[in-house]
């Protein structure tokens, strides 16, 4: 397990207020053709630099955010989200920036910016040095986080970069703009494709125009590598006098790919502190990224996601997952408000009747975890000939379905023990059963949970498909 915990990194940059009002709609406007939102809950969070500083925080690192906002409620609201990582820099004359974003079911309506862009004054800058090098005494890098709303001017650029460089510390840059110039010194710079096309002039669509492109950036710009992040097209990583490397995009689903770009600097600067390589720092990103866009919102990956993601690249998760790996797993969505679903079963040849069910059990939860029989409690259960397929081998083939996030395995004849481990909010079974026949039904309603039966798929079972292969 990659261990990122305990790791200090300074985030400077653009910090802002990100609010979600979700919904649902379900019909037009009378007054334009518009869709009416129903109000169902409304939800804060920091983004920009300030969504840098959750994931790490989310990683398990320790963020130092040093950011500018005014003296407002909005800033107030930020200090409060950001608890101990905050070092804000609060201004009279500066509006602390809003974006607001209206969500029905799954889909973004809009999105209302209340900002004023202003560059960082000469008091401002001061300050923030002086609060940077407080900060950098215990720092293991240095990200700097350019959303372009005025905190990260040429000169506050090369003095942080400066004085993290004095003191060994790797700096890594989201840039913006076309002259990336401004980042001279910095370890690795993390442009998304269309932000390097812009600063390049060049074409970015293909392998070799992307790699051309970050050369041409390293021709020009004193930096050490760039690491371009190319949406489902995945990342590259070139750097000086060694081939580029890319990797595909790990997302299995995209539901929104706001915040991605800040999930994967946070990943790679705790990455390169912990002491990765660039290479490996870029898996570690590139794994962390395909979790976040599969989430709604400005949103997070965990320590555990990150642990799962990594594993799958490795083509680990043909293997059950341990016990206290799937609570941490599970812990991690819980934390992040998913409904977590756990079916169970033996696998054993897998046919169309357990895809549609695992397929229908997905759509009820965020997350459906998959608990499989052991071998010997397959034996138990159906006889000396069975299980006809080993357990690894039937964890790979489940692992590998879209509809599961997780598999397990349990050496006992039922399920429960697995169940009172993970404590799911839904609890799947075929419509075979009645709800007091399934166990663990009783006791996931007693934390609040509910037990949902699935309809079957007439005439398909392990048993009778052995029994037609046997004649």
């Amino acid at each position: 397990m990659l261990d990122l915990s305990g790791r200090r990194i300074v985030c400077l940059g653009d910090v802002m207020l990100d609010r979600f009002l979700y919904g649902e709609a379900n019909r037009l406007s009378p007054e334009a053709p518009v869709p009416v939102v129903r109000l169902g809950r409304t939800q804060s969070m920091a983004g920009g630099a300030g969504n840098v500083a959750r994931n790490i925080a989310a990683l398990g690192g320790l963020p130092a955010l040093i950011g500018l906002v005014g003296e407002d409620a909005e800033a107030e609201e930020l200090d409060g989200l950001l608890g101990g990582a905050a070092r804000l820099l609060r201004h009279a004359g500066r509006r602390t920036t809003v974006k607001l974003r209206v969500i029905a079911g799954r889909q973004q309506i809009v999105r209302v910016d209340d900002e004023v862009v202003s560059e960082a004054s000469g008091a401002e800058a001061e300050a923030i040095a002086t609060t940077l090098a407080q900060a950098l005494a215990e720092a293991e890098a240095l990200i700097l986080s350019d959303y372009g709303k005025g905190v990260l001017t040429p000169a506050v650029i090369a003095e942080a970069i400066e004085a993290a460089r004095a003191r060994g510390i790797p700096v890594i840059a989201d840039p913006k703009g076309r002259d990336f110039s401004r980042y001279a010194g910095a370890a690795c710079l993390t442009p998304n494709a269309r932000e390097l096309a812009e600063a390049t002039g060049m074409p970015v669509g293909s392998d070799a125009e992307c790699e051309a492109a970050a050369r041409a950036v390293l021709a020009k710009v004193a930096v050490e590598a760039v690491l371009a992040t190319r949406s489902e097209k995945g990342m590259m990583l070139v750097r000086r006098d060694a081939p580029a490397v890319a990797v595909p995009t790990m997302a299995r689903e995209v539901f929104d790919v706001s915040g991605a770009g800040d999930t994967v600097i946070a990943t790679l600067a705790l990455s390169v502190a912990a002491g990765l390589d660039l290479e490996a720092a870029m898996r570690a990103a590139n794994a962390a990224a395909g979790v976040v866009v599969g989430k709604l919102g400005t949103a997070t990956c965990s320590a555990a996601e990150l642990d799962h993601a990594l594993r799958e690249a490795e083509g680990a998760t043909g293997e059950a997952l341990s016990w206290p790996a799937a609570q941490r797993l599970v812990q991690s969505w819980r934390d992040q408000g998913l409904v977590v679903g756990f079916a169970n079963g033996v696998f054993d040849v897998l046919h169309a009747g357990h895809t549609r069910m695992l397929r229908a059990a997905r759509g009820h939860c965020d997350r459906l975890v998959v608990a499989l029989n052991a071998d010997a409690s397959v034996s138990r259960l159906k006889g000396p000939t069975r299980p006809m397929n080993p357990l690894e081998d039937r964890a790979a083939v489940i692992a590998a379905l879209a509809s599961v996030d997780a598999v397990i395995a349990f050496e006992e004849d039922t399920p429960l023990e697995a169940i009172l481990a993970l404590r799911p909010d839904r609890l799947f079974k075929g419509m075979d059963y009645r709800i007091e026949e399934v166990v663990g039904a009783k006791e996931v309603a007693s934390w609040g949970g509910r037990t949902e039966l699935l309809e079957l798929l007439p005439g398909r079972s392990t048993t009778g498909l052995l029994e037609r292969a046997r004649g």
